[in-house]
């Protein structure tokens, strides 16, 4: 880092990034900064490789060195912005809502406006402090693209309690998928640690002498080389769905960062796949006890618009 607060970064292509296009391989190795702020960079030229800016689209080479000066940190101050939520139920103590696909839970690294915490702010309300004054209310997230229902805590005893029934696995989860293929078992459980992949620090992955992990999951419905899945999230790390119907070796569907180099089949259903923007995978239900009166809880958040269509499509390609 230079006293401007800029820093040089340097990344290398390995033999799985051959082919693979730069900004694709920006993004997964910067989960922290936007797509379009790596747009950005590549398009002011701070990009290279062997000295030169390149294109977004430029195709890479194993072994390539991608250097990039990310600029400094900007101070954050938070202000709200009028979002709408869809908002499930809420009372003195909790907020539920489900939380639109492509929205980020709250700012960071290259993500400064348009999160739900911005929208949290402009209902005008408390919200639980223990967060951090950069994360009031939130005790648990979803990724940018996975859609679905979350809990926001109101207050500190609240956000407390919420906490606990996280960490001790008393919170219920169930999530659906569409993957790529059809696992061969029509249910099944996958107990696989996960922990941080050796050489690509953006991913996770199963190793041994990582952190308990299970999910369950059971087939809804077949499609043409896809299906569709309900899954029960029995712990809850870091992209576990995805690294566990990984290595079931059926990712999800618009995974680029534990999918690639799949491609979809030149079919009606691959069509339909290709035009899905995120990765397929909603968080359709969560059940857990109010913090307050411990009465239990559960609430369904419906498939969005996206989702719907994808299913739709599949649907129609046929079996």
């Amino acid at each position: 880092m230079n006293q401007t607060g800029e820093r040089l970064e340097r990344l290398q292509a390995g033999d799985q990034d051959a082919g693979r296009r730069l900004d694709i391989f920006l993004a997964e190795h910067l989960p922290d900064h936007s797509r379009s702020e790596i747009s950005r960079w590549i398009g002011a030229g701070t990009v290279t490789i062997q000295g030169k800016p390149v294109r977004a689209a430029r195709r890479l080479r194993a072994g390539e060195e991608v250097y990039l000066q990310i600029p400094a940190p900007r101070a954050m101050d938070l202000e709200p912005e009028s979002i709408p939520l869809d908002v499930l139920f809420e009372d003195d103590h909790i907020l539920v809502l489900s939380k639109a696909p492509h929205m980020v839970v709250h700012p960071g690294a290259g993500v400064r406006t348009g999160t739900l915490v911005h929208a949290l702010l402009a209902r005008g309300e408390r919200w639980s402090t223990i967060g951090g004054v950069h994360r009031p209310g939130i005790v648990h997230r979803l990724d940018r693209t996975t859609s679905g229902v979350m809990v926001v805590a109101r207050t500190d005893a609240a956000h407390r309690n919420l906490s606990l029934q996280f960490s001790q696995r008393e919170v219920s989860k169930h999530y659906r998928a569409v993957v790529y293929g059809c696992p061969k078992a029509a249910r099944g459980l996958i107990d696989a640690p996960i922990g941080r992949h050796a050489a690509r620090r953006a991913r996770m992955a199963v190793r041994d002498e990582g952190r308990p992990a299970r999910t369950r999951y059971r087939i809804q419905e077949r499609f043409d080389g896809f299906s569709l899945l309900v899954i029960e999230l029995l712990t809850g790390r870091t992209h576990q769905i995805r690294v566990h119907l990984s290595e079931l070796g059926h990712p999800l569907v618009g995974d680029l960062l534990y999918g690639a180099p799949l491609k979809a089949p030149q079919t009606p259903a691959g069509a339909a796949v290709e035009q899905f923007e995120r990765v397929a995978l909603h968080a359709e239900i969560l059940a857990f006890h109010h913090p307050l009166s411990g009465e239990p809880l559960s609430f369904t958040a419906p498939l969005p618009t996206d989702f719907q269509v994808l299913v739709a499509a599949l649907r129609t390609a046929g079996p």
